[in-house]
């Protein structure tokens, strides 16, 4: 370790979500020396979640000795940029789906111009998975998140895979049911509309509606159903939420077995909220990518679900844009 290093022994990782946006003050070993977390939505302006972002951020860099501490800065976020650092038409943002962020220059201003790097949330969750967490070893997997929305980031050959705008991978945004539910993002049938935990909320209302089925649900207004209720309510038995989670794993291994076609994955790794369903998802999903997937790419993958705890996996992995960052 330089002196340099020894001076700014940190970087700041941040996994900016559509729910949360976790901080995180990392070592060059990968521990998250301390840790804050704001909510993401709720500004009219992104300079108004910028200012809220920098109040807490400092709480937690006095705590590691100052910003003199600091080296650089990865944000992990979505409709990441990852050559322009900016944040650019993401449909779950309230500050950032009319237009381009420039996230990592901001964020640069209010920090003493510390160096930021950008990139989208996916993949710097796949970034955390290849050096901290499942993927160590691996040189060719997709990680699938599954939050308010749906991301993925891919790796062939040990390589991150950003495309020529830095917008490659949006496998969320792949169309599931020509003319199926309406997207965030403007489009119909996408995967998100259909896997994301808002998603699973939504399906579960559908079936509601569509049916007069007995479920513990009912006794929910429709409108306040979350992903987790469905989960809960799954988990004592309820027929009905067994069928939406059976529903939501059969598309996303349906959509799995597309994916193999183009990347030959040693593993689909899943990260987020959504995962917490364990089997109720799962076993519907394998059996669903073995049903659809070609017979060449049959018994090859493995679905792995992320060891990293809460948010760590993105977190790291912003960090790391941050220390290759710093290194240039």
């Amino acid at each position: 370790m330089n002196s340099n290093e020894t001076i700014k022994p940190y970087v700041i990782g941040l996994d900016l979500g559509g729910t949360n946006s976790v901080f995180g003050i990392v070592d060059s070993r990968g521990e998250i020396k301390a840790q804050i977390a704001i909510k993401t939505q709720g500004y009219d302006k992104v300079e108004d979640y910028v200012n809220a972002s920098i109040d807490a951020l400092m709480i937690i860099i006095d705590q590691v000795g100052g910003l003199d501490k600091i080296k650089a800065m990865g944000i992990g976020a979505p409709n990441g940029n990852y050559y322009k650092g900016t944040i650019e038409f993401a449909p779950n943002l309230s500050w950032g789906h009319d237009g381009i962020v420039p996230l990592a220059e901001l964020f640069s201003k209010k920090l003493n111009n510390i160096p930021v790097g950008l990139t989208n949330d996916a993949n710097a969750a796949a970034i955390g998975e290849m050096t901290y967490g499942v993927a160590r070893g691996l040189k060719n997997f997709i990680v699938i998140t599954l939050g308010t929305g749906v991301g993925s980031g891919i790796v062939i050959n040990g390589q991150m895979v950003y495309g020529c705008d830095g917008f490659a991978g949006e496998l969320g945004h792949t169309t599931m049911r020509p003319d199926g539910r309406l997207c965030g993002c403007g489009r119909k049938g996408c995967l998100e509309a259909y896997c994301s935990a808002t998603g699973v909320a939504r399906t579960a209302r559908e079936f509601l509606e569509k049916t007069d089925e007995e479920s513990l649900l009912r006794a929910m207004k429709p409108e306040d159903i979350t992903s987790l209720d469905v989960s809960i309510a799954a988990s004592k038995g309820d027929k009905l939420a067994n069928k939406v989670y059976e529903f939501t794993g059969e598309l996303l291994g349906e959509a799995c077995a597309n994916f193999a076609v183009f990347s030959s994955p040693e593993a689909f790794i899943f990260f987020g909220g959504l995962t917490k369903s364990g089997d109720l998802l799962m076993k519907p999903l394998v059996k669903s990518y073995n049903e659809h997937v070609l017979k060449v790419f049959k018994g090859k993958a493995k679905f792995l679900i992320s060891g990293l705890e809460g948010s760590s996996a993105a977190v790291l992995g912003a960090s790391a844009i941050g220390w290759e960052l710093s290194e240039k």
